[in-house]
């Protein structure tokens, strides 16, 4: 994969790199799932994470940082058989961190100045490079990949200016339409780094809903395939709609 993608490298705004979040507890996923952190249930025969690897991998990603706690160990075995040793390295948290304790231990001495993050329980295939000349262009702190949805209560809805600017973070309740954070971000790494949080913290809520006002978080629509396996039902639909990938 990186000498496919080698011509991409000097591309303005290209990225490499990936942060995949698979720590959480999958406490909804518990009765389709018992015994396994959700983003190695198996669709189709193979772990779900493997779906979300390929994705980026098609995308230009060539290293890989994953973030795990709960049952770490079997997800480091699971992704040992996806990716050569060369192409990931594991973050662990010792206790939970939240989503953003989780992404600051992984990009501890990380020298790449714009990493993808993305949540390992989540398939949502954006043009990942697209994304990244917008937050280039921009010079923003973050930049979030939004899915257009209509008729949803189980996400929140983020609002844009016309510059592509985040406006507003709206709460989960019934909308008509609206779009949604993805869980695929564009992060400038030293701007997160630099900035003072508690040891444990939300990414959501204590980095994006806190710093948007500052003008320097964007989002992008893009309306391609997105699923979230964290419910039952999701889950369920995951092995209907997809196909295993060839890595």
């Amino acid at each position: 994969m990186k000498d496919k993608f080698s011509s991409l490298n000097n591309m303005p705004g290209h990225v490499t790199k990936a942060i995949i979040l698979a720590g959480g507890l999958g406490t909804r996923l518990r009765s389709a799932v018992p015994d396994l952190p959700k983003c190695i249930a198996p669709v189709n025969g193979v772990p779900f994470i493997s779906y979300v690897i390929s994705h980026f991998m098609k995308q230009g990603i060539r290293d890989f940082i994953f973030a795990l706690g709960y049952k770490s160990d079997l997800l480091e075995s699971c992704i040992s058989t996806i990716l050569p040793e060369s192409d990931f390295r594991i973050s662990i948290e010792p206790d939970p961190l939240g989503t953003g304790g989780a992404i600051r231990l992984a990009c501890a001495d990380e020298k790449e100045e714009n990493v993808v993050v993305s949540n390992g329980d989540t398939l949502f295939r954006v043009n990942v490079q697209a994304l990244a000349a917008l937050h280039t262009e921009k010079k923003a702190q973050c930049t979030l990949a939004l899915k257009p949805m209509k008729e949803f209560d189980r996400y929140g809805v983020v609002e844009l200016n016309n510059e592509n600017t985040v406006r507003s973070f709206k709460e989960k309740q019934f909308y008509t339409e609206g779009l949604i954070n993805g869980g695929v971000y564009i992060l400038n790494v030293p701007a997160f780094m630099h900035k003072s949080f508690p040891e444990r913290f939300s990414f959501e809520k204590d980095f994006l809903e806190q710093y948007y006002a500052e003008g320097t978080i964007f989002g992008l629509k893009d309306d391609a395939y997105f699923i979230d396996i964290g419910i039952p039902e999701d889950y369920e639909r995951a092995g209907v709609e997809l196909q295993p990938p060839v890595l």
